[in-house]
């Protein structure tokens, strides 16, 4: 999810020589607008006033005609451009000594959906700004409103709607009058902003007085239930979060249900999706995310050309410690590395000074789980209590200002002392990962225990990474583990260990605290792994009926858009699977599933006639479709996925479904629709990073992770829906 719909508005601030905005350039804007969304127009007035030395250019949706109603200043047009919308280029000429003046314009603003692809069958809608019977969306990325370069600009926003409508913005509001069958409602922000956003669309308003921050709820038809459950879960994470980081930085915050699926984080809104927020989940997942916004990138604005930092900071302390608080945070960040693994690759890395917003998948594992790991590996570099002070004294600082990376790292600095120069250069500047590995491990006994010494490689082809590796050994005669941090600077560095009596077994960075390169066997096999292949062979069922044959072609054709190399073969042109190479095989009927089921060992799978069991649950094959995906033999990194279901309607479904578990092994999903019944991932039971020296070994599961988090301040009401 993202922090704002600002991609293009991001694009065209890029390409001004200098966008950090100066604190002292804030623009004051005191707009009248009139909205008609039967003919998708708009009516402007906008009272402007510009601080001294402000820029004296703007830019404007092409095709308002914008007039001056001030004597004395002149408008003057100086170019027209497309930048995800047509925007034309102004300077206004002002008498000396005058600051302000009236601008008035309108006409259309009526763009289409753009679909962007990510991966191989995920792709998401993009609407530059819009203006409909369906919806009002409208931003500085549209310019509907005069947007000066290099500025904040604070605001007061009197909306003409129609009567059943009800518009939304940033900051305190609504104040609503009504008139003649008109609906008047206004909204005002002090705080510096860096954009305009205009909602609307006919809401029920739905809100709880907590002050000093109201709860609301904008919804397209009215739900009770829906809006107390969303005002609840707000009024628990502001708490949470002002407790953690600082004052909530506006006057509200606010659900609203948008006309298409989104999951847009606004200052003092949030703008979700109609199926998104009636999905249980969401209020302990993407809700808390986009709550967190209004600290990370709309409290504290992003320095984009030196890199985004808060979609990083905000999946961590958002998603992340959610999980963590469940005692799921090893999961979620070895999901992080593996979808990094997955999906990244030279031809695509880049460092996180140069993200600016997700566009792929390969993207958003850059800039949000790479990120997440920066700010993970610094938490555990500094402890919780100088981790938490920094994230205070960042915020406290920077609010309402733009920071990057470097505001991080001065905030950081001076609550810890630490000079974190060379972690925040190496892990923003430097595209890559490390890749560990052990070797000539032994242990020889002293006179008082044993001692282990051993070798710790960085096997990766680029310059060594600067590393603090967890080290973690069992031993025979002591419930505890022996835990040590290894500095490693080069390719290879030795280390020894005095234990008190015989290690059973060696764990090198086992909760997965380090940005790294994941080796195949640390992870099972998911579906993110084949979505993020370069070279992939879809084989469909020759022996099928049409219409299920003519589903199975869609699936392959619609996936095949996001390969680089695909091929499509029937089952019928080959005697064998290739013995190298990704593959998805289709169908019950394939003719070579029965051998890949015997090649490949599918952990708790059997089939009969009409029936087959997975996980120790029984299905029908004539109700239920099967996905699954599993690895070759030791000897081969050849990954297999099999997608078998009953109907042409369920495969549809599944097309667009399977994408969007990329971190499973295992589904099944039941009827046409088809709807999800089990999901899980195939257990991992060795590791190249975990070296038993016992006989009998012990339990892969053995480890425990240590509770780093104050989960007594900040626990979620309820963890059942996350």
């Amino acid at each position: 999810m993202t922090q704002k719909t600002v991609y293009w508005f991001i694009l065209l601030i890029n390409l001004a020589a200098n966008t950090s905005y100066a604190a002292s350039m804030v623009i004051q804007h005191e707009i009248e607008v009139s909205l008609s969304p039967e003919k998708q127009t708009l009516k402007v007035k906008d009272h402007i006033r510009l601080p001294e030395n402000a820029p004296l250019e703007f830019k404007l949706h092409a095709g308002l005609d914008p007039r001056i109603l001030t004597p004395g200043v002149l408008l003057t047009k100086i170019g027209a451009f497309t930048l995800g919308s047509p925007l034309q280029a102004y300077r206004v000429t002002l008498p000396e000594d005058v600051r302000d003046f009236t601008l008035e314009y309108g006409g259309k603003i009526a763009h289409q959906f753009r679909n962007r692809l990510e991966s191989p069958g995920r792709s998401h809608q993009l609407l530059s700004g819009t203006i409909s019977k369906n919806g009002v969306f409208l931003d500085a990325g549209v310019a509907w409103y005069p947007v000066f370069p290099d500025t904040l600009q604070n605001f007061q926003l009197t909306i003409d709607i129609p009567e059943d409508w009800l518009a939304v913005s940033q900051g305190a509001g609504p104040i609503e009058k009504r008139n003649q069958g008109k609906r008047t409602v206004i909204w005002r922000e002090t705080h510096p902003q860096d954009d305009i956003y205009l909602i609307a669309a006919p809401f029920h308003f739905y809100s709880r007085k907590n002050q000093p921050v109201q709860a609301q709820v904008f919804l397209r038809k009215q739900d009770p239930a829906l809006a107390k459950r969303y005002l609840d879960a707000t009024e628990h994470y502001l708490s949470m979060y002002q407790e953690l980081i600082g004052p909530y930085p506006y006057a509200k915050f606010a659900l609203v249900e948008n006309f298409w699926e989104t999951g847009y984080g606004m200052p003092s809104f949030t703008l979700l999706g109609s199926r998104v927020i009636r999905l249980p989940f969401i209020l302990h997942t993407s809700f808390p995310h986009e709550i967190l916004h209004n600290w990370w990138g709309n409290g504290v604005y992003v320095d984009y050309p030196t890199g985004n930092w808060s979609e990083g900071l905000t999946a961590y302390l958002a998603d992340h410690l959610l999980k963590e608080q469940q005692g799921k945070g090893i999961n979620y960040r070895r999901s992080a590395l593996q979808r990094f693994g997955d999906f990244v690759r030279s031809e695509n890395d880049f460092p996180l000074t140069d993200f600016r917003s997700r566009h792929t998948t390969a993207s958003q594992s850059v800039g949000y789980d790479k990120s997440l790991m920066l700010f993970h590996m610094l938490r555990r570099k500094l402890g919780d209590e100088q981790f938490i002070a920094g994230l205070q004294r960042f915020f406290k600082d920077n609010r309402f200002k733009t920071a990057g990376f470097t505001e991080l790292q001065d905030a950081f600095e001076i609550v810890s002392s630490a000079d974190l120069k060379d972690f925040f250069q190496q892990w923003t500047q430097r595209s890559g990962a490390p890749v560990l590995a052990v070797s000539d491990l032994k242990v020889e006994p002293r006179t008082k225990g044993f001692q282990l010494t051993g070798s710790l490689h960085q096997t990766q082809d680029s310059a060594p990474f600067q590393l603090d590796v967890p080290i973690i050994v069992y031993t025979e005669d002591s419930e505890q583990p022996i835990k040590q941090l290894l500095s490693i600077q080069s390719k290879t560095q030795e280390f020894s260990i005095d234990l008190p009596s015989r290690p059973l077994r060696l764990d090198i960075d086992p909760w997965f605290d380090l940005f790294r390169q994941l080796h195949v066997d640390e992870a099972p096999p998911t579906f993110g792994k084949l979505f993020g292949a370069e070279k992939i062979l879809f084989v469909i069922p020759s022996d099928v009926s049409e219409s299920q044959f003519e589903a199975y072609k869609r699936m392959a054709a619609q996936w095949s858009k996001g390969y680089p190399d695909v091929s499509t073969v029937l089952d019928s042109d080959l005697e064998l699977l290739p013995a190298e190479g990704n593959i998805w095989l289709l169908g019950w009927e394939n003719r070579l599933l029965e051998n890949l089921l015997k090649e490949y060992s599918i952990p708790q799978f059997a089939q009969q006639q009409g029936r087959f069991e997975l996980a120790g649950e029984s299905y029908q094959k004539n109700q239920d479709s099967l996905v699954f995906v599993n690895q070759g033999n030791e000897s081969s990194d050849q990954i297999v996925g099999v997608i078998a279901s009953h109907s042409a309607k369920a495969i549809n479904g599944l097309t667009r479904k399977i994408p969007h578990y990329g971190k499973y092994s295992y589904l099944v999903f039941s009827g046409e629709t088809p709807n999800n019944r089990l999901k899980g991932q195939w257990k991992v039971t060795e590791s190249p990073l975990r070296i038993n020296f016992s006989d009998n070994g012990m339990p892969f599961e053995a480890l425990k992770p240590e509770p780093l988090w104050p989960a007594s301040k900040t626990e979620t009401k309820s963890k059942k829906d996350g």
